[in-house]
């Protein structure tokens, strides 16, 4: 049955959202390289086993690589488009470079083969191995000359090196070059020795954290400044950027040393990001929309994992009153972010 927030648009675009190859394939040389991931079958035909290492790190449904019903949930969720870009941990910063150059480029193949199939429903973000940056923008430039792909995944951090140092600033200046979009994904966060109870809530509490601190290293080191036509984007709402950015703004007027190293305003330079809507709570996406402005929020849902949003346009519709502001939100963003417009 359709709800009437279908009804109302069955239009949205979601900047977030996840593949997994249903197979992986062997490494080319032995000893298998540490971190390699491979697939084992659950108890049922419908979910399957993210092996790393020997151990399960994640059971994930056939969502992930079986397209029409990928696309059967975007219609029950009102999409008519999903970027989709692989689940975080095949990243593979902390792999041998050329080990994962291997596996992303085959990543980034069967991505293009699961958009071939979905009839322009979906849209590629690729993934590059940034621990080497030669690597990285040689498959850079293929996903989007050889592939098509609207822009790429990266994590929040390399190898514990912020987004916004300035030793990732050549991979930057390639995006903007080839007009490529940039969505950070929350990865192996920091601050997971200071919580307590179980491994999930790495995804609930630090994965926002390193986001935050991700989008706030972006602000700290000027990146837009010198990179003005880059469209870059923050997984979580941006995590806890909106919360961290009055304290950042106040220090920036208050500090010499910061004023000095932060050539323009905190608040100004971070609505030039672009951030996902994913908070769970329609008085926090207002916050996320006063802060950065509704020409910058956009739909993220996480599908298809267990901990995603499943009525992304009914918590827009909720939280923004004004029509023109919710297009914005529910497609023009995205479709601006990704170059569709």
């Amino acid at each position: 049955m359709t709800t009437p927030w279908q009804h109302r648009c069955g239009c949205g675009v979601d900047v977030h959202a996840h593949v997994i190859p249903a197979s992986f394939p062997r490494a080319l040389r032995d000893p298998v390289p540490s971190g390699w991931p491979a697939m084992a079958m659950a108890d049922d035909s419908c979910h399957a086993h993210v092996m790393i290492d020997g151990r399960n790190y994640r059971t994930v449904s056939d969502r992930c690589w079986d397209v029409p019903k990928r696309i059967a949930d975007m219609e029950a969720m009102g999409l008519s488009l999903q970027a989709v870009s692989p689940m975080p941990e095949l990243l593979s910063y902390w792999m041998d470079a050329p080990d994962a150059a291997e596996l992303l480029r085959y990543i980034n193949d069967e991505t293009a083969a699961m958009v071939a199939e979905s009839g322009g429903r979906l849209l590629g973000l690729g993934a590059v191995p940034l621990q080497d940056m030669d690597l990285a923008l040689k498959e850079l430039a293929r996903a989007k000359e050889e592939l098509g792909f609207a822009g790429v995944e990266i994590g929040s951090n390399v190898n514990g090196v912020p987004v916004g140092h300035p030793s990732l600033d050549p991979f930057f200046e390639a995006a903007e070059s080839l007009d490529m979009a940039v969505f950070v994904h929350a990865l192996r966060p920091a601050g997971m020795e200071r919580l307590v109870g179980p491994k999930n809530l790495q995804q609930v509490l630090a994965y926002p954290t390193d986001v935050g601190l991700a989008a706030a290293s972006v602000l700290c080191s000027n990146l837009m400044l010198r990179r003005p036509r880059l469209r870059i984007a923050f997984s979580h709402g941006g995590g806890t950027l909106a919360s961290l950015l009055p304290r950042l703004e106040q220090g920036w007027k208050t500090f010499p040393a910061m004023r000095d190293a932060i050539q323009a305003s905190p608040a100004e330079q971070a609505r030039r990001l672009y951030y996902d809507a994913l908070v769970f709570d329609t008085p926090m996406l207002r916050h996320l929309v006063a802060t950065f402005g509704d020409d910058r929020v956009m739909i993220g849902t996480d599908h298809p994992f267990a901990f995603h949003d499943s009525e992304p346009v009914r918590r827009i519709l909720e939280a923004v009153p004004d029509e023109a502001a919710r297009d914005r939100l529910l497609s023009g963003n995205a479709r601006s972010f990704l170059g569709l417009s």
